[in-house]
């Protein structure tokens, strides 16, 4: 499988669950900067998404797969022995697509675009942070009741969504000083050794 992507979007979070699941990926990175955005093989990444955005995630019958909540529950599937995803079917999984979806509509569509293009003025982005506090103080409350991660002490998919969003917080300028369990969470992942081969292999820089 070959998995596309762009050093520091939320296309980390499909790559942490593969190395995560010791699934190998094939990456191809996208200069995301450019327009039309191009692979590293040359090709107008369009022709691969029509959409234009990763990740995306080309399996090995040569169809396509989009959506980074989909890519991460298909990848978490392909290795039910790492438990990173519960079965279909239960409750534990219906919690997991509600934390995915809650990361997806919550947070990620508030930190972009709203808070990555600054012609959408001061004021925009104000309420934009504004909105990301309220929602980040709910996780920090779960956080404290729960355990380590989001479904208590199992590492899932979506504390890796969680994970990769939040960490744009420093770029966008999201003060996380309030939210204690949050930050301790983002640390406890940050040292994950299949997180930090996610991230280094991405070109990123990781904690000490």
């Amino acid at each position: 499988m070959k998995l596309y992507y762009a050093t520091g979007t939320c296309s980390l979070s499909p790559h942490i669950v593969a190395s995560e699941a010791g699934i190998p990926l094939e990456l191809e990175r996208v200069d995301i900067m450019k327009s039309p955005h191009v692979t590293d093989a040359g090709a107008d990444f369009t022709t691969v998404n029509p959409n234009g955005y990763v990740p995306a995630l080309r399996l090995d019958d040569g169809s396509l797969l989009t959506e980074g909540t989909a890519i991460v529950q298909y990848l978490a599937d392909l290795k039910p022995e790492a438990d990173l995803a519960p079965p279909a079917g239960t409750p534990e999984r219906y919690r997991l697509q509600s934390w995915l979806n809650f990361v997806a509509t919550e947070l990620h569509k508030m930190y972009s675009p709203w808070l990555f293009h600054p012609e959408y003025g001061a004021q925009a982005q104000d309420v934009a942070r504004g909105i990301i506090g309220r929602r980040l103080a709910f996780v920090d409350d779960h956080l404290a009741s729960s355990g380590r991660f989001l479904a208590g002490d199992r590492f899932s998919a979506a504390d890796a969504y969680l994970f990769t969003i939040v960490g744009w917080s420093a770029f966008a300028k999201v003060d996380l000083s309030g939210f204690p369990h949050l930050r301790a969470f983002m640390e406890r992942v940050g040292a994950r050794p299949r997180v930090r081969e996610a991230m280094q292999s991405e070109g990123m820089k990781v904690a000490a």
